[in-house]
This record gives C-alpha cells, structure tokens and sequence, in this order.
C-alpha cells in the first residue's frame, strides 16, 4: 500500500513538472513571436518613412479667396447648359470622384478620360492625366472652356455668367481687394484653385507616418510591406502616393489595352509633347482615397482595385502577384481613405 502510495504522488510531481515545463516553452515561444513582429514592425516603418511622406500642410480656408473658390466650385452658370459645375465630375461628398469611367458633360456627351480627384491635388507635379495644365490654377480654366465638359464659349461669356450672378461683387472685392475690375476669368480660375489648396484628406497613414505605429492594423502593415516589396515605390512614392512623376502604361509588359481591355488606345502625354518618349506615358495616379474612387486607370476600364493592382504588377513590374499578395496589398492601401472637411460640403455655411 505505502510503495502504491510512492509510486502515485511521484506520477503526480513529474505530471506537474511536464505541464510547468510545457507553460515556460509556451510563454517563451510567444515571447519570442512578440520580438519578431516588433522587430519586422520596425523595419516596416523604417522603409515606409524612406519611401513616404505625411501629406503637406494644406492652405487655410478661412480666407475670402478660398471662400469664393468653393462658391465657384459649385456653381452651374459656369457652364452652357446651367446645369454642371466642377462639382458635377469631382464631387467632393463623393471622395471628389462620380465614380464613373468617363463623366458626361453638358449635353450628355461623355469625354474620353476618367476624371480624378481634386483631394490632396494642390502638391501634384502637374495636373490632368497628361499633365497639360501646370497647376491647378492652369486645370480649372480647362473644364469651364471645354465644348464636351462645361461648354462656355469664351472667357468673356464665363465672365458675364458671373458678374449677372449679384451676390458675388462683394466676394470678388473681398478676395482680390487691388484689383479695379476683380470679376475676371483668370480670378475666377485663381479663386477655384485656392479653394482646392485647401482639400487635404489626412487619415490613418498620415498617423502612422507620424509614428503612430498602432494607426495601421497588423494586416494593413504587411500589405505595406508587400506594396514596398513588391515595388510598387518605384511610381507611388511621396505624400500622395504617386502624382510625382509620369510613366509609360505598359513600362514592362505591353500594350497596355491587352491587359485593361481598354477601348481607345490612348496615347497619353504624347498628344500634347509630340514626344515619342511619351507616348503611352500619363501622369502617375495618386493612391490616396484610392479605394473610394473607382473605377481605375485614365480611362476608368476596371472596376474592381484587386485586378488594378494585378494588371500594374503585370504592366509596370513585369510580375504576377498572387492572390495573397494582392489582397494584402488592397487591404494596405484601404488605410489611405482619409477624412474629407466639413467645409468643403455645399451644406456647410462658406
């Protein structure tokens, strides 16, 4: 009986020791687990700081300008049929996009290029998708004197559209207080840009940029490591995630239209330079808001982001992504939406 005895408080400790032994290994593998993703957090940040920048400090828009510029913004009688404005393509409730692969204009005839958002534009290198409009002063004169778009005959018929119009002598003696005859279609253009100085749409990223580690979830930080990984720095770079530079559409693997099943063959900023060395090429679209602002490329010829960014690998990096990778990378890029301002809603008192 006392040997059984032995023999059972004996199982008992060496029970007690494996399961004591078994707890340490465990807490030490989680331990280490821990170290790692730390570690692989920090290097992720690390290159994510070398290849990104917050966005930069927008104007305010507490200026009688930038005031006047939103009033403008929304305003039909810019346009021949009294009905569109810049509002009507770049819809700023909407992430500033109509979601449309090309917008109607006037008349309802459609024009030929996806229209992109005017959120976080004023730091782009250029404007348009071909970048013929140096700034976004150049940009907005375009649209109002465009026949498919606005419609306006003339500059002067775009004035007098706004001096019938009372309530905005006081606006433009406000915001441009030298000028003997403010009411110009080069001050109409001016007050539309300052306006669209204004419209940044800082979010999570900017947050993280900053070293907020935690403003991106564990999946969004590898998605970032594979969007760097996988070289998708060598276009989107900087605050906006691309719109710094231009590159051809179909750099690796081509044409272009083979992959989006576009209907038009573009041939981009060669149309305006006459430049073979630009043909094919457009200015590189900013990824911010990206997953809001479908559909995707200048012509708006795929919906879905997942196959936009399987067609860049392709296009641009000469790779096929997996599955995998792209949903990591799309999960990514969702930190990006950012968070419009209040003011910049026709709702909102100017």
């Amino acid at each position: 009986m006392k040997k059984a005895i032995i023999t059972l408080f004996t199982g008992i400790l060496l029970t007690s020791c494996g399961d004591s032994q078994s707890g340490d290994n465990q807490g030490s593998g989680q331990k280490q687990e821990t170290e790692d993703r730390t570690e692989k957090d920090a290097k992720i940040m690390k290159m994510a700081n070398a290849y990104f920048k917050p966005l930069p400090e927008a104007k305010s828009f507490d200026r009688p300008i930038a005031k006047l510029g939103k009033k403008l913004y929304y305003e039909t009688a810019l346009s021949t049929s009294g009905e569109m404005s810049c509002n009507s393509c770049h819809m700023l409730p909407n992430f500033a996009v109509d979601n449309e692969p090309t917008s109607p204009g006037h008349d309802g005839t459609r024009g030929e290029r996806n229209s992109p958002s005017v959120y976080n534009a004023y730091f782009h290198i250029s404007q348009f998708w071909d970048g013929r409009a140096e700034d976004l002063k150049e940009q907005a004169k375009g649209p109002v004197l465009n026949p498919i778009e606005m419609g306006m005959t003339s500059e002067p018929a775009a004035v007098e559209a706004i001096v019938a119009i009372q309530d905005y002598a006081e606006m433009f003696n406000q915001a441009f207080p030298d000028d003997q005859n403010p009411v110009t279609f080069d001050n109409i253009a001016e007050a539309i840009a300052e306006f669209e100085h204004t419209l940044a749409t800082p979010g999570a990223f900017d947050d993280y940029l900053n070293g907020d580690e935690d403003a991106l979830s564990l999946e969004q930080r590898d998605g970032l490591q594979a969007f760097m990984d996988a070289g998708c720095t060598t276009c989107h770079m900087g605050p906006g995630l691309g719109g710094s530079m231009y590159q051809k559409f179909g750099l690796v693997e081509g044409p272009y239209w083979e992959y989006t099943g576009s209907e038009r063959k573009d041939e981009g900023r060669f149309e305006v330079t006459e430049k073979e060395s630009d043909r094919y090429v457009f200015k590189v679209p900013a990824l911010r808001n990206v997953t809001k602002t479908a559909p995707y490329f200048h012509d708006g010829s795929v919906d879905d982001l997942g196959e936009a960014v399987k067609i860049m690998g392709k296009t641009q990096l000469g790779k096929d992504l997996d599955d995998e990778t792209v949903k990591s990378i799309v999960t990514f890029l969702e930190s990006l939406t950012g968070e419009a301002p209040d003011y910049a809603l026709l709702s909102e008192a100017s």
